[in-house]
């Protein structure tokens, strides 16, 4: 079932989207780029997803469509609902009685980490661990979404790490960057919200449903010291000067 969860995540991504207006989008470099990457990228992770055993399927079903939803939500309600940089700035809001789009996809994502969680196990301290690990990984992947490949790279990266716990959605993750990233680094598509969150999600699955209670543990701590360390420092500032990290990130450009 490896292989065909790979190679449905890959061609699912290869078939046609429409391109339309609304999907596009100007990336850092003031280009127009569409939207749809994400989409096909989303695709192609969760039909992939779908080919991994109960109760694997279902919790990475739920936790990447939750992430699919929240990065719609994101992409396409910032005329809306009111914006905000960072957990900080989004809690302020909310604070302030607003909601704004962060403050949503925190829910939305949360609330899938959370049943995907008690999907999986029903130690609630466990539960409290993967879905806390579901979550900071969706964050994160979509926090690193800031230049061409970056966010496909750290995919495929968790992916092969813990391949051991979920060949499966490994596989199907590794499907969806390869049918995805070249037209990501050609600046031609973007993930977005929507693909980022939902790679992040079904990575998060793939972590939380490693077997082994200490890598679900340290990774769940790791990409929770990450997403707090982005609210003080700027990734990309420190991968560019890091010569190895910024030989990685620049690949494929």
């Amino acid at each position: 079932m490896t292989a065909l969860a790979g190679a449905a995540g890959l061609l699912v991504t290869r078939l046609p989207l429409p391109r339309c207006g609304r999907w596009e989008r100007t990336n850092h470099r003031g280009e127009t780029v569409s939207l749809t990457g994400g989409l096909a990228a989303a695709a192609g992770a969760l039909v992939g997803a779908a080919f991994a055993p109960a109760p694997i399927r279902g919790a990475a079903l739920v936790a990447g469509c939750a992430g699919a939803a929240a990065g719609f939500i994101d992409d396409h309600g910032e005329s809306r609902l009111p914006t905000a940089k960072g957990l900080q700035g989004h809690l302020g809001l909310l604070a302030r009685g607003r909601v704004s789009t962060g403050v949503l996809k925190i829910a939305i994502i949360g609330a899938g980490a959370g049943v995907s969680s008690v999907l999986l196990t029903r130690d609630p301290v466990d539960v409290a661990v993967r879905a806390v690990g579901i979550a900071a990984t969706a964050n994160l992947i979509n926090l690193l979404d800031l230049r061409p490949g970056r966010a496909h790279k750290a995919t495929a990266f968790g992916s092969a790490l813990l391949a051991s716990g979920s060949s499966e959605l490994a596989a199907a993750l590794l499907g969806a960057v390869a049918g995805t990233v070249r037209d990501d680094l050609a600046r031609r598509t973007m993930l977005g919200d929507l693909g980022a969150n939902a790679l992040g999600a079904v990575l998060g699955a793939a972590l939380a449903s490693h077997p082994s209670r200490l890598v679900r543990t340290a990774g769940a701590g790791a990409a929770v010291g990450l997403v707090l360390a982005s609210e003080r420092v700027s990734f990309s500032r420190i991968i560019d000067r890091t010569p190895a990290l910024a030989a990685i990130d620049n690949w494929g450009r």
